[in-house]
C-alpha cells in the first residue's frame, strides 16, 4: 500500500479529530466523522484493516477487542464487525511503546478536511448551533419551607 500526501493529510485530519474526541463533552459528531473518514479509506483501499487487538478498559465483559487500521502511517482503533472476528488475526495486547506521529493541525481545519472528503453528510448537522439552557428541571427551587428542625433527633 502506497502512500500519497493526500492519505497522510487525511489521516492526520482524522488523528487531530480522533485526538480531540477523547476530550471533548460531545464525543458523538467526532468519532462519528472518524468512522466515516476510515471507512471510505477502506472502501477505496486507501487504509487497510490489519488485526485485532484486546481492549485496555473493557466496558462490561471481561475481553473486548477492537480492530487495528493503518492509515498511511496511523494507527486507529474502531470497533469491530462479526466478519473482522472471522477473518482478520487476533494480535493480542496492544504495543505501549508504539506511537502514532505528531503533527499538528487545527481541528477546525481537520474536520473540514474530512467533511471535505467523505462528502456532505446528513448525520453530521448538529440539530442547533444554540447552547443548551437549564431547564426548568434543573433549576434551584425558590419558595423553600424554612426549617424549624435543629437536628435530625427532633423529629
Amino acid at each position: 500500500m502506497t502512500t500519497s500526501t493526500e492519505d497522510e493529510r487525511i489521516a492526520t485530519a482524522i488523528y487531530t479529530v480522533n485526538r480531540h474526541a477523547k476530550t471533548a463533552i460531545d464525543k458523538k459528531p467526532l468519532y462519528l466523522l472518524k468512522k466515516l473518514a476510515i471507512d471510505k479509506m477502506l472502501e477505496e483501499d486507501r487504509a487497510q484493516k490489519m488485526g485485532l487487538h484486546f481492549v485496555r478498559n473493557p466496558r462490561n465483559s471481561q475481553q473486548q477487542s477492537s480492530v487495528l487500521i493503518q492509515c498511511a502511517d496511523y494507527y486507529f482503533h474502531m470497533i469491530p464487525t462479526k466478519e473482522d472476528f472471522k477473518q482478520l488475526p487476533h494480535l493480542g495486547h496492544l504495543d505501549d511503546t508504539y506511537r502514532n506521529p505528531i503533527r499538528k493541525m487545527n481541528l477546525k481545519m481537520a474536520k473540514q478536511v474530512l467533511t471535505d472528503y467523505i462528502g456532505p453528510q446528513s448525520t453530521l448537522k448538529n440539530p442547533s448551533n444554540q447552547p443548551t439552557l437549564c431547564t426548568q428541571s434543573y433549576a434551584r427551587p425558590t419558595n423553600r419551607r424554612k426549617q424549624t428542625m435543629k437536628s435530625y433527633l427532633d423529629s
